[in-house]
């Protein structure tokens, strides 16, 4: 599988929803055929999307793991799956690189609705997930909106292991836990170059205080409305951007009382624009859609 994919056969390479709804075949123990995908990404935060809205095929863990693999696999930091559902425009269903399973994922719902938003003609609609209903809205210029909801501030919402103080916790560096539908730990810094995320982040992620893991920021105050942030992700370790960490900084940061509610948040991969208002955290950014591609039955053979 390459970035370009040439087929010498008719089966087709791309997702176009209105031209291949229902190509993505039923994938069973005994029956392994080729898998169509398209790479996207959100300020470097890269995925893998299959859109499973008029056929099913069986995601597993390892199926994830192994797609995941930037050597031996497409590569992504999370995988998004695209299904129908009565209550929203879509269902979203994602995996991390390590075949582990998030609630949410930021970037990946705003990828996913510029996707459905460009495919339908829509300027709005909702995508569920397995934490919330999400509102999307196309703002012009290829920015993407997603209200990410009301985040989780207590110790059992988010989760902790029991009763603290979410805004200071007792880890080195009085970090603060925040949920987004996900866990976060965000540490502020005064100088975040001197932060070893790839040490910090992995201990932190599995630290005993966090029962679901957890990802991980370290975030240096530039202005009342201006934050830069690394990201370490659970299940996905260090990422160019991350939507719900940059929606956890943020609220972490209007909590101590460093920011307003509106403010600029500078990734390694970009900004991303974050507005806590009285209906939920809003996240705005662009999207890229950088190819489509197919999983091969000899790469899915594999497998077992």
């Amino acid at each position: 599988m390459m970035g370009q994919v040439l087929n010498t056969d008719t089966r087709p390479t791309s997702l176009d929803y209105r031209q291949q709804q229902r190509y993505i075949p039923m994938m069973s123990d005994d029956t392994h055929t080729s898998l169509p995908f398209m790479k996207m990404h959100g300020l470097g935060n890269d995925f893998v999307i299959l859109d499973a809205r008029e056929t099913s095929f069986r995601m597993t863990a390892q199926l994830a793991k192994a797609m995941g693999h930037r050597h031996f696999g497409v590569g992504f930091d999370q995988l998004a799956i695209i299904s129908a559902s009565d209550q929203a425009d879509a269902h979203l269903t994602f995996y991390n690189s390590d075949g582990s399973q998030p609630k949410a994922c930021g970037n990946a719902t705003r990828c996913v609705a510029r996707y459905l938003m460009d495919t339908q003609d829509k300027r709005q609609l909702t995508l569920m997930s397995d934490s919330s209903v999400l509102h999307a809205e196309d703002l012009g210029d290829r920015i993407t909106a997603v209200n990410m909801g009301q985040p989780q501030l207590t110790w059992s919402e988010i989760p902790l292991v029991r009763e603290m103080d979410t805004l200071c916790l007792p880890i080195e560096g009085g970090p603060t836990a925040t949920g987004m539908g996900n866990p976060h730990c965000t540490f502020f810094v005064d100088d975040i170059a001197a932060v070893e995320l790839e040490t910090l982040g992995p201990r932190i992620e599995h630290h005993p205080i966090f029962p679901e893991r957890t990802n991980v920021q370290a975030v240096q105050l530039l202005g009342p409305d201006h934050l830069r942030l690394r990201v370490w992700e659970r299940g996905a370790g260090v990422t160019l951007a991350s939507g719900s960490s940059s929606c956890a900084a943020a609220v972490a940061a209007v909590r101590r009382g460093l920011t307003g509610r509106k403010v600029r948040v500078d990734l390694d991969g970009g900004a991303l624009q974050i507005d806590w208002r009285a209906d939920g955290v809003w996240m705005m950014g662009p999207t890229q859609h950088v190819f489509d591609g197919v999983l091969t039955a000899d790469f899915l053979d594999n497998l077992i």
